[in-house]
């Protein structure tokens, strides 16, 4: 055999070998990669990003239907309301607000209303502060009495912020605090959490290592 039909022998060979090689790895000849479970898909409450009520304010602002919080379509404004309590201090509310639910502090420290609507004009709100703020103003008043919760909204940290944190980029939004929290009764439900990531990966580890968490 010349030198030329030795080169073409040894091509020939190492072709076959490598075609060999990629059919063995095709048909994974050599052990088979477990293949993962089905991802089911995620849950779209976790992905709406709607805030879990409309507050009033909102209405207001978007031309919503904010006949039911006009309050001087059914109080005289020449006169004022006055609060009714049972023997317990708990607030009677009037059949008209039987919708509402005062359940805002504990021990009902917080079921006076004019904690926070000013008595003399019930379009108004009033701060621990003395400040007078329109319904569409509410968070302030939220703040006058949660202030380290008022200051990490405000740092972004807590509630819900969208858009750019670079002011030159574009404008920044966070929700008002009535979007999520009822004014009325405003303590957050349990809420399930969100999956973790998905791995993308079959653990292929014995049952035992597992169980040392190995």
């Amino acid at each position: 055999m010349n030198k030329h039909s030795r080169g073409t022998f040894v091509l020939t060979v190492l072709s076959a070998a490598f075609v060999l090689l990629s059919a063995a790895f095709y048909f994974e000849l050599w052990g088979r990669t477990p293949s993962l479970p089905p991802i089911p898909p995620l849950d779209p409450t976790f992905t709406n990003t709607a805030t879990v009520r409309v507050s009033g304010a909102e209405l207001m602002r978007t031309g919503g239907d904010a006949s039911g919080l006009d309050c001087y379509a059914c109080h005289d404004r020449k006169k004022q309301v006055a609060l009714k309590f049972d023997a317990e201090k708990r607030i009677i509310l009037p059949e008209e607000h039987n919708d509402l639910v005062m359940a805002h502090g504990t021990h009902n420290r917080n079921n006076n209303c004019f904690n926070c609507h000013d008595e003399a004009n019930l379009e108004l709100l009033q701060t621990r502060d003395g400040r007078e703020l329109k319904l569409l103003e509410s968070t302030p008043l939220c703040g006058s009495c949660h202030g380290p919760t008022y200051r990490d909204w405000e740092a972004g940290v807590h509630g819900r912020t969208s858009g750019f944190w670079d002011p030159k980029s574009g404008a920044l939004t966070r929700q008002n605090c009535v979007s999520c929290h009822d004014p009325h009764s405003p303590k957050f439900p349990p809420q399930k959490p969100a999956p973790g990531p998905h791995s993308l990966r079959s653990s292929g580890r014995p049952a035992a290592e597992k169980d040392k968490g190995h």
